[in-house]
């Protein structure tokens, strides 16, 4: 495999990799809502969704957050204790900084759900 090729793949995929979940997320808007203006010329009436408010996406986003942290530990700790090697527990670090912003995020959410309450 000539170095040529290898750099063509690396655009290529450096390109479509960011291009395909944009282009993926415009198709899925564009379906919801062609159908909802298809229902309307029909007389359906259709129940709008409502957007999420601040404090339920700081929740969403905590608990992403926190469940991938705590998943990539899990991972690379269960590696490492089946190879015995210590180099696994190092990739390990990683996860303190999505436990970090995802209890942020939980923290956010409490103030918010504070302040509403006040």
């Amino acid at each position: 495999m000539g170095g040529e090729l290898i750099g063509l793949v690396a655009v290529t995929l450096g390109m479509a990799s960011p291009s395909a979940p944009l282009y993926t997320y415009y198709r899925v808007r564009k379906l919801r809502s062609e159908e909802r203006l298809a229902a309307i010329a029909r007389g359906v009436d259709i129940p709008m969704e409502p957007e999420l408010n601040q404090a339920a996406r700081s929740r969403r986003s905590g608990l992403l957050l926190v469940s991938g942290a705590l998943g990539y530990l899990a991972t690379f700790g269960l590696i490492a204790g089946i190879q015995a090697d210590r180099g696994h527990l190092d990739r390990c670090r990683v996860w303190h900084h999505s436990l970090a912003i995802g209890i942020g995020y939980f923290l956010d959410w409490s103030f918010i759900r504070r302040d509403a309450r006040a």
